[in-house]
């Protein structure tokens, strides 16, 4: 049986500026991302990591190609259809934590969902709840980010990013900002995710150990796939 393809891309490219300054920083790319798959993404600072994840995650149109998840032409979707795409499916967890420094840490998980339904719910609060018990804060619920170590705080984020039951999490150097121990900490708890409800996610790093977990590997390089 053949794994579950979630999203491709094909021929993606990426320009900012005008025709006399154009500067091209995706030039052609083609990806294939499958269910319950953990792909770290390799490549230099200004190779185009952070670029190609913006648009996997829909906050950035590509200048052209195509890109489809879950069946969804999203290169052609509205702004709307787009947004209520990512709310839906795709989760993003970044390399500074961006929790709201006035909530718990069990609001800022359910935040995404609150806002999408509108109010928070019980389903939303036990949801929440699970999740944090699921990377070990249970007992850290009630605290807010300033009462937190920085693992403790990426883990509420990874937390946040799965309220939603996203098919794919976005990480941009989830583990930049932490030490080794913390960093370990962040990369075991993304991969049980993956292996226990088949969540795929897609891990930009510059860290060879964070890569050597991961189930693929894509390299990326002057706006061109190269081998990792």
């Amino acid at each position: 049986m053949t794994a579950q393809t979630i999203a491709t891309v094909r021929g993606l490219t990426k320009s900012f500026g005008k025709v006399e300054t154009e500067t091209h920083v995706l030039k052609g790319i083609d990806l294939t991302v499958h269910r319950a798959e953990m792909v770290a993404l390799l490549g230099p600072s200004g190779s185009g990591k952070s670029t190609l994840l913006t648009i996997l995650g829909t906050l950035m149109r590509a200048s052209g190609g195509s890109h489809e998840m879950l069946g969804v032409d999203l290169m052609n979707a509205s702004d709307a259809e787009r947004t209520g795409f990512r709310s839906r499916h795709l989760g993003f967890v970044f390399q500074f934590h961006h929790l709201l420094s006035d909530l718990t840490a069990l609001e800022n998980v359910m935040m995404p969902a609150a806002s999408a339904a509108g109010r928070e719910t019980r389903a939303i609060w036990e949801r929440a709840s699970e999740l944090l018990d699921a990377v070990g804060l249970s007992d850290r619920r009630n605290y807010r980010p300033s009462a937190m170590s920085g693992g403790q705080r990426q883990r509420v984020a990874v937390a946040r990013a799965l309220v939603n039951k996203p098919a794919l999490v976005l990480a941009d150097e989830p583990t930049g900002n932490l030490d080794r121990k913390s960093a370990d900490q962040v990369i075991g708890l993304i991969h049980r995710i993956n292996q226990s409800t088949g969540t795929s996610f897609i891990i930009s790093t510059h860290d060879e150990h964070i890569a050597a977990q991961c189930s693929s590997r894509i390299g990326l390089l002057d706006g061109l796939i190269v081998p990792a």
